[in-house]
């Protein structure tokens, strides 16, 4: 059915592409370092983030950042706990850390490394924009000499180093190249684009993925390209996705999105948009549970209507819809009643399609929920639960449908 079925949706999404993820994007949790920087959620217990360090390894993500291990006693516990899991456990997913671009921050790392014997990534961050050089008094060349001489520092003590220019979205070309140029001359492996303050559309964050590609390629350097974006415009996952496209070939998100302000962009989306995209394939039947876990951990709670994970996600009332799943079914074809009306399919992500009854349903509402249930669908039942449906202003609980069969 799945090759007859693709025959069934017409994809105008593919018309006006502008390109798609290279075959080896891979992405970049951010979820216990940026995610937890959100005013509103709690600093999860260890416990919780080895939790949520083998869901993620377990979802096929292929590196984590662990903290900022100069950030305190704490934090620096955690860091070594995370990256000895990472080792104890045979884990895939590689671990980083966030540092400024000072030694005091990267000589913690070090030390974790220097101790559990696995390679840490550093990912050495400083402002690069005009606004924030005002803002703190910095020159262009005291910024390249603070990055040059933490990036000398973790290449020197043996460590690969990412460096991050944040606000790279409003930072001017000509002062990138510099910075760009001085990071890769002291042995960075990586550039990292942040769109730090949301302030990037996907036409942005393309033009600057392919700028840097093409200073990259004119240095002849072989660098990787990252890409950070944050959710002040609602755009966090449709940037990353354009970034990707334009050749960024790592990509930043957090669970549920968390992160300051209103975010960064979120994971579980990024994974869902890539499955559906073709850009992976890798099993995501647990994506649903990294999200919960991620949930109670940090103690945000997930809204009704939050896409993939929300209680409503899968879930109608309905009438014309469910009839629609209910036709799907009887063909016996579960491709089909998972595509019929809704745009996710519910079992590539471990969940499925909800039929509920309420003032909007009709017979194929009530059927179904009886059905679900093992329960006779006779003429009589649905009449009396459909009718008081009907009056009622809310979608009935399994509690008052129970009440209405006794």
């Amino acid at each position: 059915m799945a090759e007859a079925g693709e025959n069934l949706i017409h994809d105008w999404n593919s018309v006006a592409r502008q390109g798609r993820p290279a075959p080896q994007v891979t992405f970049f949790d951010e979820t216990l370092r940026d995610g937890i920087q959100n005013p509103s959620v709690c600093d999860p217990k260890i416990e919780d983030k080895l939790e949520l360090l083998h869901l993620m390894d377990e979802l096929g993500i292929q590196y984590v950042d662990v903290g900022l291990p100069g950030a305190g006693r704490r934090a620096a516990e955690d860091v070594a706990r995370l990256v000895r899991e990472t080792a104890d456990g045979k884990m895939r997913i590689r671990p980083a850390v966030a540092c400024r671009t000072v030694v005091a921050d990267i000589a913690p790392a070090v030390d974790v490394a220097q101790k559990t014997g696995v390679s840490i990534e550093v990912m050495a961050f400083i402002g690069s924009s005009p606004i924030r050089q005002y803002a703190e008094e910095w020159t262009v060349d005291l910024i390249a000499k603070r990055s040059a001489d933490a990036i000398d520092f973790a290449v020197k003590n043996g460590l690969p180093c990412c460096f991050v220019t944040e606000d790279t979205t409003r930072s001017s070309p000509d002062q990138l190249e510099v910075l760009f140029k001085n990071a890769i001359d002291h042995g960075a492996h990586r550039l990292c684009l942040c769109d730090t303050v949301g302030h990037a559309t996907p036409e942005g964050a393309r033009a600057l993925v392919l700028w840097t590609r093409d200073l990259v390629s004119r240095l002849g350097a072989k660098v990787g390209i990252d890409w950070h974006g944050h959710n002040d415009r609602g755009l966090g996952v449709v940037n990353t996705m354009a970034a990707a496209e334009a050749g960024a070939d790592r990509v930043h998100g957090c669970a549920l999105g968390i992160g300051e302000r209103v975010g960064n962009a979120a994971m579980e989306l990024l994974l869902l948009n890539f499955r559906l995209d073709g850009g992976i394939d890798q099993d995501l039947t647990k994506l649903v549970h990294y999200c919960e876990v991620a949930s109670r951990a940090v103690r945000f709670p997930i809204p009704v209507s939050y896409p993939l994970v929300g209680r409503d996600a899968f879930r109608t009332a309905t009438g014309v819809h469910a009839a629609a799943i209910v036709k799907a079914e009887a063909k016996g074809e579960a491709w089909l009643a998972d595509r019929v009306y809704s745009g996710v399919p519910a079992g590539l992500f471990g969940r499925g399609q909800e039929i509920e009854i309420g003032h909007m349903s009709g017979a194929s509402n009530v059927t179904y929920w009886l059905k679900k249930r093992k329960i006779e669908a006779t003429p009589e039942r649905i009449e009396k639960i459909l009718a008081h449906a009907k009056q009622s202003d809310h979608v009935l609980t399994e509690e008052e449908v129970f009440a209405l069969l006794r």
